[in-house]
């Protein structure tokens, strides 16, 4: 079997593009893999376009390592993000192939089943408060969550806070957290989101107020790119520490592992390079007592694709999900969605990954210039931002 060519397709919305490439073979089975980037789609498919000639076209779709290796350094340049999450789409969807092929999910591949439950994997909600700054208003969208069956659930309360946090904003922060706890009750999770917002003396500030809340992580309290900041944060408060989505290379989380500053890893599989190279990653955390919570803020195949990874991986904690209520139209643009019910996603049985891309749909929601500044007054409605 050889792959003839790819084909991309950009799903649009105000705040995201969603990209979805189709991998072609000579034996007329085609994957699908995704990726969501932030202001590089056209330097996403551009990069496909040499790709495709240059890696990817005649390649044998089991030979999965090989294309990577080829895709990653085979063109000598360092590769970032845009490279490896190109990468993480024809990857994924070779595995796609691969598992239709010989007529087994992806999982099955991969080791088999290791912590499933019943065939379920936890899953939290994101993309849910796209309402005003008030603990009346995240009160009752919380309300909505939990109403949806999640017994998890994420939020970034701290609006358009940078470095610091003044007492005004900070007051505000904790009573939207104080107003989700309460609707959502003690037995559900709580996971709060800082997105490398604060320097490190705000960031432990804010985690000691924020103990009383009892929430399961802290998420990127500071930039990602110095870790000794994020170790002194991590050395001054009882909260796991997760981090992660914005490292684009598995070795890059050498150091990471070696300073102990993070209790959960959060890769994006979209932009790691795909799920070879997340299985990799996962193996090395469990080797340093860390678990994964993957990023998830693709459509639904990046999420069938994160529960391949889920369902064969024993230090898997639970998927972010942002569908059920940021663009939750943009579902119908693949065939066999994965649904949460109860809180939990269902392992699928199904050959692949379970998934079909349908192109006519995915035409309904063309290209945007989407735009999401999380340092502009009204971000978390999610509506897109324009300098």
């Amino acid at each position: 079997m050889r792959i003839t060519g790819i084909s991309t397709h950009v799903v649009g919305t105000p705040w995201r593009n969603l990209t979805y490439v189709q991998v072609h073979t000579d034996e007329g089975l085609t994957g699908v893999g995704e990726t969501r980037m932030l202001g590089r789609t056209d330097a996403l498919i551009g990069y496909l376009r040499e790709a495709e000639v240059n890696h990817i076209k005649g390649s044998d779709p089991f030979a999965v390592e090989d294309l990577v290796r080829r895709m990653k350094y085979g063109d000598y340049g360092r590769a970032g993000e845009i490279v490896m999450s190109a990468i993480a789409c024809v990857e994924t969807a070779c595995w796609d192939i691969k598992g239709k092929a010989l007529g087994v999910p992806v999982w099955q591949l991969l080791g088999g089943r290791a912590n499933a439950e019943d065939n379920r994997i936890k899953a939290y909600a994101n993309g849910w408060y796209t309402v005003e700054r008030t603990p009346e208003a995240f009160h009752a969208a919380a309300l909505t969550v939990v109403e949806r069956g999640y017994r998890a659930l994420k939020l970034d309360p701290f609006g358009t806070g940078n470095f610091e946090l003044d007492h005004a904003e900070t007051v505000r922060s904790l009573s939207l957290v104080e107003a989700v706890r309460d609707a959502i009750g003690p037995e559900r999770e709580l996971l709060l989101e800082m997105h490398g917002r604060f320097s490190p003396a705000t960031a432990i500030r804010l985690a000691k107020e924020l103990e009383a809340f009892a929430p399961s992580w802290l998420e990127e309290p500071v930039p990602p790119e110095n870790l000794k900041a994020l170790a002194k944060v991590a050395s001054k408060t009882t909260l796991p520490i997760a981090t992660g989505e914005r490292i684009h290379d598995r070795i890059e989380f050498r150091e990471l592992f070696e300073s102990q500053a993070a209790d959960i890893i959060q890769p994006d599989l979209g932009h790691l390079g795909g799920i070879s190279e997340m299985r990799k990653l996962a193996a090395t955390a469990e080797t340093h007592y860390v678990l994964i919570a993957p990023h998830n803020v693709g459509g639904s195949v990046l999420t069938a694709a994160s529960l391949q990874l889920a369902g064969c991986t024993p230090n898997f904690k639970i998927l972010e999900h942002f569908n059920d209520f940021a663009d939750a139209e943009i579902k119908k643009v693949v065939k066999g969605a994965p649904e949460v019910v109860d809180g939990y996603f269902t392992l699928s049985e199904e050959p692949g990954l379970g998934v079909e891309l349908d192109t006519d749909a995915a035409a309904e929601f063309p290209q945007q210039q989407a735009r999401f500044d999380l340092w502009a007054e009204g971000w978390e409605k999610r509506e897109g931002t324009r300098k």
